[in-house]
């Protein structure tokens, strides 16, 4: 939100201070340092004039407020009251397993734990840890069993683990994981292509791995990719994204992580979505976000999910990530950094992320 009044000044300044940097042309030989003087002299002058003139008018007039104009044609994000936001959001790291699964090279286990370690230091009390997919499917997550032995959990951290099938969380509950995650699509294209089945097959399959899971005390999240649109079905009608989600969590799922998968969605979809599950009888609060910045709509997205009453954002440290699908390679989940940002800004009175999460930004890039 801007001021047109400030803006305006803001304006006029630049203008004066341009206009009094121009100098009459003079002939080449003309000794011209006392004319660079007088016009420094000037400028300074013009300077402090425009300042006495902006204070005086922020003192004395009321600014109307207006919006941004949107940079994208789909940036339709609506002006939201600050103090219809939540006090406090969770953001649910995903860099060392959604992030470095799309890393070409494969980085040693040291250097995961140093990332894990790393990432609780800077405030973070959920980090998704890594994956027990097939090795030969993600190679880059080959170490996944070391990996869980070898991390020392921070008290109050939550580490979960993606589990594909019952062979994955066999191999996680042998490392004594406390929480997992599964993961279904919307679309019925991204999920035989992604998981080789349909959608309903998949849904259907997640079953004994939820039931067992539970039975063994563990907490389940599951995660929906594809909820607003589909390289290949083109876009995802509410309807089916709803009646997908609303079978995970009937599953025994604690939460549900909806999926702009390539990052196409605007703020209207995004609150559209959400007013459809709160309508179906899911609480807001069991539903997180997990967003692509493809299009640069992320943040826009995660604030009209804000003022809606979502509390949970996935988010990756970085950027590192996106969707493999993607023709212009730059979906990459919305960054951890930006995202504690802008919601630090949205409230500074009353900051959700911790110093030391910004701070440990520039050392996590």
């Amino acid at each position: 939100m801007i001021g047109v009044d400030r803006l305006q000044h803001a304006v006029h300044l630049v203008l004066v201070v341009l206009a009094s940097r121009r100098e009459p042309v003079g002939d080449v030989g003309e000794q011209r340092e006392p004319t660079t003087l007088c016009g420094r002299d000037r400028l300074e002058a013009a300077v402090a004039e425009e300042r006495r003139q902006i204070r005086r008018a922020t003192k004395t007039r009321t600014a109307n407020i207006v919006s941004f104009r949107p940079l994208h044609p789909c940036d339709d994000t609506r002006a939201v009251p600050i103090g219809a936001l939540p006090k406090r959001i969770t953001i649910v790291e995903v860099a060392p397993r959604d992030g470095l699964q799309a890393e070409e090279r494969i980085l040693p286990t040291e250097a995961k734990l140093h990332l894990l370690d790393r990432l609780a230091d800077a405030g973070h009390t959920v980090i998704e840890a890594t994956s027990f997919v097939s090795p030969a499917a993600v190679p880059q997550l080959a170490d996944a069993e070391d990996l869980m032995r070898r991390l020392l959990p921070r008290r109050g951290v939550r580490y979960p683990v993606l589990v594909p099938n019952e062979k994955g969380l066999d191999r996680a509950l042998g490392c004594g994981v406390r929480e997992a995650a599964i993961f279904a699509s919307a679309s019925e294209s991204y999920s035989r292509k992604n998981l080789n089945r349909s959608r309903d097959e998949a849904i259907e399959a997640y079953r004994p791995v939820v039931r067992r899971a539970r039975d063994g005390g563990l907490r389940v999240r599951a995660y929906l990719s594809m909820v607003v649109a589909d390289p290949w079905d083109g876009p995802t009608p509410t309807s089916v994204a709803v009646e997908a989600g609303r079978r995970l969590l009937d599953l025994g799922c604690d939460e549900l992580s909806l999926g702009d998968t390539i990052g196409i969605g605007t703020p209207r979809e995004i609150v559209a979505l959400i007013a459809a599950f709160r309508a179906a009888g899911i609480a807001t609060e069991r539903i997180a976000l997990h967003l692509h910045d493809t299009y640069g709509q992320a943040l826009a997205n995660a604030f009209a999910a804000m003022a809606e009453g979502v509390t949970i954002f996935d988010a990756s440290a970085g950027g590192i990530g996106g969707s493999p699908f993607d023709r212009r390679r730059r979906s990459g989940r919305r960054r951890r950094e930006q995202m504690a940002r802008r919601a630090a800004r949205a409230r500074p009175s009353r900051p959700r992320i911790a110093g030391a999460l910004l701070a440990s930004c520039p050392q996590m890039g």
